[in-house]
């Protein structure tokens, strides 16, 4: 009982702390013609309610693709329908056809915070609450402390409560299944995870995870016997959760199709000005070396090494797609506090000038301080910096390879990382600063976002790398005893 009470407290202060973003501004408030993904969401609603449902994807004189067309995959229009449906309830002026583009007030922005708000009471929160009783070491307390830092990340928040969009579903939706392969229930892991990639396609993020360790399960398990068993189910499970979510468009090839390049938009040859678009000069193609079969159970580093590759190696990509590989690394929260911490720093960190852009400073100042606070304070991350707790035990396969003088300093390199730790807070806020309050000069006005992008890559290829090398190298009593929890 007194568990559950805490629970409950946690849960609160996070809504709170998420409704308090929420009272600020969002992505392109009073900027016309085309204002920001706040409107975006909104004529999302105006298209799925007023138009047939085989117009939605295409481009009509009632659907105007070049304006905010739908670029997500079903279960987004679908969500987009309730809403209008909701709307349409509360005001009509909301989503009325062509004449509500634009449309502002301080009702409506209630209403559409209050929809992102229900979905993540729904979907995300329940998911990060049942993940951290569950499937996370340690205490009562220990679980809790995990979990209201989970639910506190300032990343996801800021985007979804104040720039504005529905991250959370889909994440909850990986969430949900993360949860259910943990705790066994294969199936209904593949259906929450189909789920998630029905609602936003850039879950493909995750999809190697979920694909290998679900395939190295039915190998082990044989393909002779209960392994091609698990197969067949996994496989129809899929297929079916595809199936209900595209049946609407599957009645004409034609439709269908529309859909796939409506969100994969490989024939528009964009590439979006972005926190990693520095990463296209350091390198050339995706990075799949990350494809190996796990074991018993599905490990986080996997899904950080998936997703961070993924982000830092695609040439389409956008900032907010960070928040993608932030999940896993919040499940690492317990297991790997500072490293974890660290990272969640910088990804917040990395969406600096969207946040400056949409008139979210005071937001990004409070609630990145608030997560640090409570990180350092109930998960002691900054006590974990031992060469045990930090996993530097994995390069002891690379210790051979290297001379006195850089073994020795090696050896000891794990007493640096504090004030390694240090130094990149230090960065981060120093940056932070003057971002917020001086002007570049005139003939590099991009000077701050170069900055803040390319202190953030570092930060995200060290953790890449840093995490590669525990997942291939780590001891195998290490890997026996996770098991064994």
């Amino acid at each position: 009982m007194q568990t559950w009470s805490l629970v409950s407290i946690c849960v609160l202060l996070s809504i709170i702390a998420r409704w308090g973003v929420s009272l600020n501004s969002y992505s392109g408030a009073g900027k016309p013609p085309m204002f920001g993904d706040y409107e975006a969401q909104r004529h999302w609603q105006e298209v799925t309610y007023n138009l047939p449902i085989q117009e939605w994807y295409f481009n009509t004189t009632n659907n105007d693709l070049n304006y905010w067309g739908l670029d997500y995959p079903p279960l987004t229009a679908y969500h987009s329908w309730i809403c209008a449906y909701l709307a349409k309830t509360i005001n009509p002026e909301w989503v009325e056809l062509h004449k509500s583009r634009g449309y502002e007030s301080t009702q409506h922005k209630l209403f559409m915070r209050t929809t992102v708000l229900v979905a993540d009471l729904l979907i995300y929160i329940p998911a990060v609450v049942l993940y951290c009783l569950y499937l996370t070491d340690g205490s009562s307390k220990k679980k809790v402390s995990v979990m209201f830092c989970f639910l506190l990340y300032p990343g996801l928040i800021l985007i979804d409560y104040g720039h504005f969009q529905y991250n959370g579903v889909s994440l909850g939706f990986a969430l949900w299944g993360i949860l259910a392969l943990g705790l066994g229930w294969d199936v209904l892991g593949s259906m929450a995870f189909s789920l998630a990639l029905n609602y936003k396609q850039m879950e493909l993020y995750h999809a190697l995870p979920f694909f290998c360790y679900l395939l190295g399960k039915c190998i082990k398990t044989g393909l002779m016997g209960r392994g091609l068993f698990l197969l067949v189910r996994v496989g129809v499970t899929v297929l079916a959760t595809f199936a209900l979510c595209w049946l609407p468009f599957l009645a004409e090839p034609s439709q269908a199709m529309q859909v796939v390049r409506r969100i994969f938009p490989v024939a528009r040859g964009l590439f979006e000005v972005t926190c990693s678009s520095l990463n296209q000069r350091f390198t050339k193609k995706p990075h799949l070396t990350n494809i190996i079969l796990k074991r018993k159970h599905p490990q986080c580093h996997f899904k950080v090494n998936s997703s961070l590759a993924f982000f830092l190696f695609s040439f389409q990509v956008h900032e907010k797609s960070i928040l993608l590989a932030a999940l896993p690394a919040c499940l690492l929260l317990n297991d790997l506090p500072l490293m974890a911490l660290w990272f969640l720093q910088a990804s917040t960190f990395s969406m600096l000038p969207l946040f400056l852009k949409d008139g979210l400073l005071v937001p990004y100042i409070v609630t990145s301080l608030g997560f640090l606070f409570f990180s350092i304070y109930l998960l002691s991350a900054l006590d974990h910096c031992s060469e045990d707790k930090l996993r530097l035990g994995a390069y002891n396969n690379v210790r051979p390879y290297l001379d006195g003088p850089c073994r020795e300093s090696f050896q000891q390199s794990h007493c640096l990382y504090l004030l390694q730790f240090y130094i990149s807070i230090a960065a981060m806020v120093g940056l932070s600063i003057a971002a917020a309050v001086l002007i570049a000069p005139p003939h590099l006005p991009d000077l701050f976002p170069v900055l803040i992008s390319t202190t953030a890559f570092l930060h995200f290829l060290g953790t890449f790398i840093h995490f590669n090398v525990v997942q291939f190298s780590e001891p195998p009593s290490r890997k026996s005893q996770k098991k064994s929890n």
